[in-house]
Formats: structure tokens, sequence, C-alpha cells
């Protein structure tokens, strides 16, 4: 092994390690919301749920082929293993941005005032949750059936030409003319998903503005008080959302440049996997700040 790939192992051996104990920690403080205290729960709090267990899969899958990798051994997976971590990985990811999505939306409809034109939506927000959960695992599950048609082993370690390359499996060449119509229903995807969480959390943002100046003119203290555990929620909310489209935008520019360019650099591989796996490894610390149950919790045990 080289320095570099030494450090690289060891990188994605803590990223995966904090990653999988972090998220892994949160689940087991809303597992005990729901199960022990269930005066504590709140309806966001399955979706924060929903996005932890899928922060863990998407570590998962998608960092053990590097690690792998990076310590040298070769042939690690075949076709069926290339298709069902690389599918595994891609739905997973996908969902992480419906379910970020649906999260900056919940929270936006949940603060707007009581005379906005989403007020009215506010008591049926609990009922969407899970249905909407069940639209985004059949639409991603839909969208990358396409990797378990192209995807292949990679038996010769010098690939050059378009198509998506990684240490153990690349697209086969049959299926390169069908690349171009699978980004696009890719990006077609992140697009829908993306602005109305960039919508909302500007409304978000717009709200807090609004409500610091009225709490600064009037000089309230009770009202600060009051409306703190919400502002705290939101501004965990839209600190997500900022790191989910930071990441996921550099992700993608990676991943198409690396698509798309003739010649493969393995080290575009790598930063590209690194890329992946910084959201799901952040969020849940995002979270924590906003969790009251942690001190609970911690007591109890």
């Amino acid at each position: 092994m080289f320095p570099g790939d030494t450090i690289l192992s060891f990188f994605l051996i803590a990223q995966i390690s904090i990653g999988v104990m972090a998220n892994s920690f949160l689940f087991m403080i809303y597992i005990y919301a729901f199960l022990i205290k269930p005066q504590l729960k709140k309806p966001i709090d399955s979706i924060f749920m929903h996005l932890t267990v899928v922060n863990i899969i998407t570590i998962v899958f998608q960092s053990i082929p590097d690690i792998v990798s990076s310590f040298g051994v070769k042939r690690f997976l075949d076709n069926v293993g290339c298709q069902s971590f690389f599918y595994i990985y891609r739905v997973t990811r996908g969902l992480s941005i419906c379910t970020t999505s649906l999260l900056s939306v919940f929270q936006a409809i949940t603060i707007s005032p009581s005379h906005s034109k989403w007020a009215r939506l506010k008591s049926k927000l609990s009922t969407w949750i899970f249905p909407s959960f069940l639209i985004f695992w059949i639409i991603n599950m839909l969208i990358y059936i396409h990797i378990i048609e192209t995807l292949r082993a990679k038996w010769n370690f010098t690939v050059v030409g378009h198509g998506f390359v990684h240490a153990y499996c690349q697209t086969r060449q049959s299926g390169d003319r069908h690349s171009g119509s699978f980004v696009s229903v890719m990006l077609t995807r992140d697009f829908l998903f993306m602005a109305p969480m960039i919508v909302s959390s500007l409304y978000m943002v717009g709200l807090l503005y609004r409500h610091h100046r009225r709490a600064r003119h009037i000089h309230s203290c009770v009202l600060s008080r009051q409306t703190s555990p919400e502002n705290r929620a939101t501004h965990t909310i839209l600190l997500l959302a900022f790191c989910f489209v930071f990441f996921y935008c550099c992700n993608n520019f990676v991943y198409i440049y690396a698509f798309y360019r003739p010649e493969k650099d393995s080290r575009l591989e790598d930063i590209n996997g690194i890329l992946s796996s910084c959201y799901p490894t952040f969020c849940p610390f995002l979270l924590m700040k906003n969790t009251k149950n942690i001190p609970k919790l911690t007591s109890c045990l």
C-alpha cells in the first residue's frame, strides 16, 4: 500500500465508524422516545428516524467497497455484488434528498403563522409522513433499476471511455447509449425535490427574520422563551438543508465529471466516495443539537 492509500483507508474507516455510531445512537434515542416515553415523541421524529436509517445504509454500502479497495484487495465484488451494493447505495442516497426535502417542507408548514394559507395543512401533516416514505421508496427503487441492468464487475483495470467506473464495478458498454437519459432522470428527480427544499428554507428564513425584528421591537423575554424551541428546530433544519445542498452539488459535479471523462482517475473515485458520505456523517451531530431526549436517556442509563 502507498502512504496515500493508508491515509485514505484510515480516513474512510473513521468516517464509517463515526457516521454509523452517531446515526445509531440518534436512532436509539428516537426509539426510546417512541416506546418508553411516548409523551416526548413528536410527528417530525418519524422523519428524523427515517433519515438516520437512510444515513446508516448509505454510509455502509458506500464506504465498505472503498475501504476494501484502499487496502489493495482485488476482485472483491462480482456482478451480483456490484449490482446489490450500488443499487442499495443509490436508492438510499436518493431517499436522503427526498427525506431532507420533506423535513424542510414539514417544518416550514409547522412554523407558519395561523393566518397563513399553509396553516390549514398543519392538522394533516402527520398523516402524510408514512405515505410520503412509501412514495419515496417506490420512486427511487424504480429509477435505479438501470443500475441492475447496466452494472457489472470490473475485470479490466485499465478502463477508458464514458460511463461509471469504480474500483470493482463499471457500466456495460451496451448501456452507454442509455446513460444520458438515466442522468437526465436523476437530475429531474433532484430538481423536483431540491426546489421545495430551497423554497421552504427561504420561507423559514423570512419567518425567522420577521420574528427576530418583532421580538427586538417588543423587547419581550417571554415571547423569546416561548418560541425558542421552534426556532432552534428551524435553525437545525436550515443548517441540514444547507449542508445537504452543498455536499450533494459537489458530489454530483464530481460524479458527472468522472462519468464523462474519457480517462478514468481513481482519485476522483476516492473524492466522490468521501463526499457521498459527508452529509450522512454530519447529519446526526446537527440533529443532536435539537434533541432534548439525549440528557434524559443518558440519565436513565
